[in-house]
C-alpha cells in the first residue's frame, strides 16, 4: 500500500508528522509513504524509516517569480514527479488552499484530509474526496495522528507518539558525545528572542560545571549574535555553518538543550534530548515540545525579558 504525505513546511509542522508516520506503519506492515516537502526541510522525511521517496517542492521560492521561464520549468517537472504514481491514499496534513489546490488536487488517488470545523482555511476542504472531523484543541501531533488514523482505517492510540528518527543518528554522535549543552538562541520573530544578557548570564552560571556550550547558527545575524553571546568565554563554541542533518548530529549527542521557540526545538524534541524551552507570548499547549523529557518555562507576564538565568539554570541543574 502506497500513500501520498503532503506536508511541506514549516520545521516544526513537518516534525509534528513523523509521530503519524510510525503509527501507520506499525499498525500497517506493508505500508509506505511518498512526501511531498519543501525543498529547505527535505532531508526530515529521508530520515524516517517508512518514507520511500521524498519529493522536494519550493512553493516559498517560486511564489517570489511565479511566471519566470525557470519556476515554470520546475513547476512542469515536479506535477510530472507527483503525478508518475497513483496512490492508495493521499493525506493532504498541511490543510492550506495553497497545499490542496497546487499539490493535493493533482496527485492521483484518494484525497484525504481535514473537513471544515477541523481545518485552519475550510476553502481546503473543496478539494478531497474523503473529509475527516479532528478537534482543534488537541496537540498539533496528536491531530495529525488522528488524522492518519482515520484516513488509513486503523486505530487511533492516545499513548506518547514516536518520532522515530533518534536512531538515524545515533551511529554517527561525536566522541564527546553527551558532554555539551546546546543553547538555540535564534528564531524568527523578535518577541520570541531571550535577551543577550540573559543568555550570557547562563553561560557563565554553566561555566563551574566544565560543561561546554555550543551555538548553532543558520544566518549571518545568527552568527553574530553567537559571536557575542561567547565572547569572553572559553567553554562556548560557535559552531561553524552546518546542514540540518549535521545540527541534528550535534542535538543528538547533547547532555541537554536550552531553545527558545523555534524548528530546531523541535527537532530537539524528536531525537529525545532533554530540552528546556523558553516561551513568551506563544502558548505552547498546543504546539509545544512533544515527547520524552521536554519542559517549557513560560512567562506569566507574556514577555520573554522577564525570563530569568537564575529560573532557567534551576530547570537545567536537574540534567547536570
Amino acid at each position: 500500500m502506497r500513500v501520498l504525505v503532503v506536508k511541506t513546511s514549516s520545521m516544526g509542522d513537518v516534525l509534528h508528522t513523523l509521530p503519524a508516520l510510525t503509527d501507520a506503519a506499525n499498525c500497517l506492515p506493508n505500508l509506505t509513504f511518498d512526501w511531498v516537502v519543501e525543498e529547505n526541510f527535505a532531508q526530515i522525511p529521508s530520515w524516517h524509516f517508512a518514507v520511500n521517496n521524498v519529493i522536494p517542492v519550493a512553493i516559498r521560492r517560486w511564489r517570489k517569480n511565479w511566471f519566470a521561464k525557470q519556476i515554470r520549468q520546475e513547476r512542469h517537472h515536479f506535477i510530472q514527479q507527483l503525478r508518475q504514481l497513483e496512490y492508495d491514499c493521499i493525506i493532504d496534513a498541511q490543510g492550506l488552499i495553497k497545499s490542496a489546490f497546487l499539490i493535493t488536487r493533482k496527485a492521483r488517488g484518494i484525497k484525504h484530509g481535514l473537513d471544515r470545523k477541523s481545518i485552519k482555511e475550510p476553502i481546503a476542504s473543496w478539494f478531497y474526496d474523503i473529509k475527516h472531523y479532528v478537534p482543534k484543541q488537541l496537540h498539533a501531533i496528536e491531530r495529525v495522528r488522528l488524522l492518519f488514523a482515520q484516513s488509513l482505517n486503523y486505530p487511533y492510540s492516545d499513548c506518547m507518539g514516536d518520532y522515530a528518527i533518534a536512531r538515524h543518528f545515533l551511529s554517527s554522535l561525536p566522541e564527546d558525545n553527551q558532554q555539551y549543552l546546546v543553547f538555540l538562541h535564534a528564531t524568527t520573530r523578535d518577541e520570541k528572542h531571550w535577551t543577550e544578557e540573559a543568555w550570557r548570564e547562563l553561560i557563565k552560571l554553566i561555566e563551574p560545571t566544565g560543561l561546554k556550550i555550543k551555538l548553532p547558527w543558520g544566518a549571518p545575524h545568527e552568527q553574530e549574535r553567537a559571536i557575542r553571546l561567547a565572547q569572553g568565554f572559553k567553554h562556548v563554541d560557535v559552531l561553524p555553518k552546518l546542514s540540518l542533518a549535521q545540527v541534528a548530529t550535534v542535538i543528538a549527542g547533547a547532555k541537554a538543550v536550552v531553545s527558545v521557540d523555534t524548528g530546531l526545538s523541535h527537532l530537539t524534541a524528536a531525537l529525545d534530548r532533554p530540552n528546556i524551552t523558553l516561551f513568551g507570548e506563544t502558548d505552547p499547549k498546543l504546539i509545544g515540545g512533544y515527547g520524552k523529557n521536554q519542559y517549557s518555562i513560560i512567562s506569566p507576564e507574556k514577555s520573554m525579558q522577564t525570563i530569568t538565568a537564575g529560573q532557567v539554570y534551576q530547570q537545567l541543574a536537574d540534567f547536570l
